[in-house]
């Protein structure tokens, strides 16, 4: 039986670690190093599945957790399965619930069956397994499904983080037996163990003796800082196999997204565009923009003037200060396309600058430009 998911390595950047490759799911393909929007509720806030194809979105994310609560995986299911439901015909990728159950600390109770907590809008009392996470994720119907982890804190002790991986493993193992659609989805080994490399390493070996078709790195971008995350990945990332994606958890700033690339990352996702956009900000090839500030009431020049987007090509900064300041919903969504295209626009660039055997000197480029200190420029 061939598998739902599969990697082809196109290029390996001469100078780094980097790769730009292709991977090929149930529902089309898409080149890597990639940025997925996310859609937590089957929909990436305030945009049209049409909106993010044209953008060059090959994949989005969806929330396992919050579906499960809000429809419920039976009636996605009814609906023919989340590809149906939300009208998007490429891949997408569910997260196991894990990390939003973990972060309900004040509610949960952790054991080897699984995880009881508190549903966040009505107080009742749930229970999350690995062979329950695979049951839902089996009728939410994604491409890429994400095993059932424990996502401890960074900082957490070296004893408590060493039983949360073997935990994490055992979990693993259960979710794959679990898993009853292997043939057209494929699911994700998530290597834990925070700044601890030994556990790190434990961790890796664990899940590659699986076989998973595919492996991401979990517990980073919680609190750590950006060379304490750079600093995992380095000995993290190349415990992995070669012939399989690897994805990099709930990161989206553009520092992080090279400079994990640079590491050997092929998948990212994180909320940041359209949270910020929300409020206002938007990522530009100058560094970030508070639109709504001021100073911009009159100013009737185009969010990123080296932008060609269609937000870029039709409004200006003027124009969407002003919604937003009028709390009116297109403002919100101009910025959160902005940002969106502006990731998936620098993927496009770091492919071909890995293409070009030079991301390090674009790296360089974009920083200054960018705006970011010259210490962190050359901290990589």
């Amino acid at each position: 039986m061939a598998p739902a998911i599969t990697y082809r390595l196109i290029k390996e950047e001469k100078h780094t670690g980097a790769r730009l490759g292709e991977v090929t799911t149930p529902h089309g393909s898409f080149l890597t190093p990639m940025f997925m929007p996310v859609g937590t509720l089957a929909s990436v806030k305030s945009m049209a599945p049409e909106e993010l194809k044209d953008m060059g979105a090959g994949i989005i994310l969806s929330n396992t957790y919050h579906l499960w609560l809000r429809p419920g995986e039976n009636i996605v299911k009814k609906a023919g399965g989340l590809h149906k439901f939300m009208n998007w015909d490429q891949g997408i990728l569910t997260d196991s619930g894990g990390f939003q159950v973990f972060s309900l600390a004040d509610t949960r109770n952790i054991t080897e069956e699984g995880v009881t907590f508190k549903n966040h809008l009505n107080g009742a009392k749930m229970f999350l397994s690995p062979e329950k996470a695979m049951q839902i994720e089996n009728d939410l119907g994604a491409d890429i499904m994400m095993s059932l982890d424990e996502c401890p804190p960074f900082f957490e002790s070296y004893d408590y983080v060493k039983k949360s991986v073997a935990r994490t493993s055992r979990w693993a193992e259960r979710g794959l037996k679990a898993h009853s659609r292997p043939e057209d989805q494929g699911l994700f080994g998530i290597v834990q163990g925070a700044g601890f490399q030994d556990l790190r390493t434990q961790s890796a070996k664990d899940l590659v003796s699986l076989d998973f078709p595919g492996y991401a790195i979990g517990g980073l971008s919680v609190g750590e800082s950006k060379a304490e995350m750079n600093r995992v990945l380095d000995f993290t990332t190349p415990l992995l196999p070669g012939n399989k994606p690897r994805y990099l958890m709930g990161v989206g700033s553009p520092d992080a997204l090279i400079d994990g690339v640079i590491r050997g990352i092929d998948m990212f996702d994180c909320v940041l565009p359209t949270r910020i956009g929300r409020n206002g900000t938007v990522m530009t090839s100058h560094g970030r923009l508070v639109v709504k500030n001021a100073k911009y009431a009159e100013d009737f020049t185009p969010l990123d003037d080296n932008c060609n987007c269609y937000v870029c090509r039709n409004y200006t900064r003027a124009y969407i200060r002003h919604l937003i300041k009028a709390d009116e919903m297109f403002g919100l969504h101009l910025a959160s396309y902005h940002n969106l295209y502006f990731l998936i626009h620098l993927m496009n660039q770091v492919r071909q600058a890995i293409m070009d055997d030079n991301l390090l000197e674009f790296r360089e480029s974009f920083f200054e430009a960018y705006g970011f200190n010259k210490e962190k420029a050359k901290n990589f």
